[in-house]
């Protein structure tokens, strides 16, 4: 295969001829040649357009659901022949969308980028269809630091995490899936992630506590401080608390904003222990009409803003906080008459849509 197929290969845009000359451009540049943006929609894209991109720190591909089943044969290119012009690239954040992706080629890209200092992926819209290659000896996919997938479905279930992990080299710090089926993992195919700091699952609102346990694999997180669990069907932070502790989990910061929550845990629940590192707790936009029980005793901060607080929270109520944020609840904003009905429309309004901390003790505050 010639050079430049080989470098389209990166950006999942093997060459074509060109269309039309009446046809738009898919893809801009940026007069820095900085970011590259292409939106393949058209019928019969003309892919050469990519080729403007390759000069680009930051890439952003949408493939207007076009399936890339046609280009499954470069998933046989040893992209190692080409591993220096692959280094050459200043390619450092990529984001690839809305195609249908055969599972072989994705690998066999993730394989040709473990030659560039791609620094950030970012998969969303994405069907991934057949079954996964034969994985490497070792990774040989990039030194990602960060991995995010929106509504990626993949075809094989729920192995595709320690399928993809076999790629990667293990230098990933900030995982995010959101919208992406299925989500319950297999615990015991995938590995450790030993430098993950960030773990995102928001915006899966089917994941409730149970799905959480499953996707929380026990002992598989060693490194993590901020857990992001905003929209995703919990129902109360005791049960949260319950699953932290049955995977080893103990975040630094735990997003819970955006959930229908409920002040007080299922009945026959055991009370919690939260984990000693937990430091910071964001219940906002939760539709509560008073301040959790079984909340950590000590925080750093405890956001209950955009709320259905009628009044203000007693003393007794909260736990030892230094910066306790209550915007946007009716005691303290009378005009708003109907705050928030569910998580869905939270920050819709403005008073939602900033906050300012009280630098103080929440009980003296309140006082």
């Amino acid at each position: 295969m010639e050079l430049s197929s080989c470098l389209l290969l990166l950006l999942l845009l093997p060459p074509q001829l060109a269309t039309s000359e009446a046809t738009p451009e898919p893809c801009e540049l940026d007069d820095e040649d900085y970011h590259c943006a292409c939106n393949f929609s058209d019928p019969h894209p003309d892919w050469s357009s990519g080729y403007q991109c390759m000069v680009a720190v930051e890439v952003q591909i949408r493939g207007g659901s076009h399936s890339l089943e046609t280009f499954s044969e470069v998933a046989d290119t040893d992209p190692q022949k080409y591993a220096d012009v692959i280094k050459a690239l200043r390619l450092r954040r990529l984001t690839v969308g809305a195609a249908r992706v055969p599972a072989r080629l994705l690998f066999a890209v993730l394989s040709a980028l473990g030659y560039s200092r791609l620094k950030e992926l970012t998969l969303e819209d994405l069907e991934v269809t057949g079954t996964y290659p034969p994985p490497p000896l070792e990774a040989t996919g990039p030194a990602l630091s960060t991995l995010r997938l929106r509504n990626v479905s993949w075809a094989t279930g729920g192995a595709w995490l320690a399928e993809l992990q076999k790629w990667l080299k293990p230098n990933l710090k900030v995982l995010s899936i959101a919208q992406t089926h299925p989500l319950a993992l297999s615990c015991e195919r995938f590995r450790t992630f030993p430098t993950l700091t960030t773990l995102d699952l928001s915006d899966n609102p089917g994941l409730g506590e149970r799905g959480l346990a499953a996707a929380l694999c026990p002992h598989k997180f060693p490194a993590l401080q901020d857990l992001g669990l905003r929209n995703t069907g919990m129902e109360t932070p005791n049960g949260v608390c319950a699953v932290l502790a049955a995977a080893a989990v103990q975040p630094h910061r735990l997003d819970l904003s955006q959930n229908a929550l409920r002040a007080t845990a299922n009945p026959g629940d055991p009370r919690c222990v939260w984990p000693s590192t937990l430091s910071s707790l964001n219940l906002s936009s939760a539709g509560l009409e008073q301040v959790p029980k079984r909340l950590p005793a000590k925080l750093s901060v405890l956001d209950l803003s955009c709320n259905r607080l009628n009044r203000a929270p007693r003393p007794d109520e909260l736990p030892q906080v230094e910066n306790l944020t209550l915007d946007g609840n009716p005691f303290l904003d009378p005009g708003v008459t109907k705050p928030h009905e569910g998580p869905k429309n939270s920050g819709a309004t403005g008073v939602c849509g900033h906050s300012t901390h009280i630098g103080m003790s929440g009980s003296l505050a309140l006082l």
